[in-house]
């Protein structure tokens, strides 16, 4: 159970470091994103007026029917479509993406991808090229061997020790 609450604590840490990165930075309103083991569920949040525009999960009423299970991709791309349909319907259509501390991977990858693509921009997605560009250069970094760093003529340094008393 104390391990349990440790992997918690640091992803609560994670999470609150990345929104305030985000709120910090960026004049778009927020898409924050929770998920759950069985359930995803997505806002969109104007930091300006402290206010929530709209918002998707797998439990509102009218995606229920269309989703028989929330915690797989499938049901992130639905969610991704319809917060896009909403935002775009409230007049928002740029947003800055809030993963909350989660990995961007799996299902909130389908998420960001889907909403992309029902019109919500969230940011460019990498190419491939650019992607390969990256990996590249981080090879070619972790490759550099770092120089030796020059020593400097020093003056010797006076021993710490006490001076000889004088008689």
């Amino acid at each position: 159970m104390k391990k349990f609450k440790i992997l918690n604590n640091r992803r609560e840490r994670r999470a609150f470091r990345v929104s305030n990165a985000v709120k910090r930075v960026s004049t778009r309103p927020r898409l924050c994103v929770f998920r759950s083991n069985k359930h995803i569920y997505v806002q969109l949040i104007d930091d300006l007026t402290m206010k929530t525009i709209c918002s998707a999960g797998t439990n509102d009423k009218e995606l229920r029917s269309g989703i028989s299970y929330g915690g797989n991709c499938a049901a992130a791309v639905k969610i991704g479509e319809a917060i896009a349909k909403k935002a775009i319907a409230a007049g928002v259509t740029q947003v800055a993406f809030d993963r909350h501390g989660f990995k961007y991977h799996g299902r909130l990858k389908a998420l960001a991808d889907s909403a992309r693509k029902a019109g919500l921009d969230i940011g460019a997605m990498p190419t491939a090229e650019e992607l390969e560009a990256k990996s590249q250069k981080k090879a070619a970094a972790d490759g550099k061997s770092k120089a030796p760093k020059k020593q400097q003529d020093a003056k010797p340094k006076k021993s710490g020790g006490a001076a000889p008393k004088k008689k």
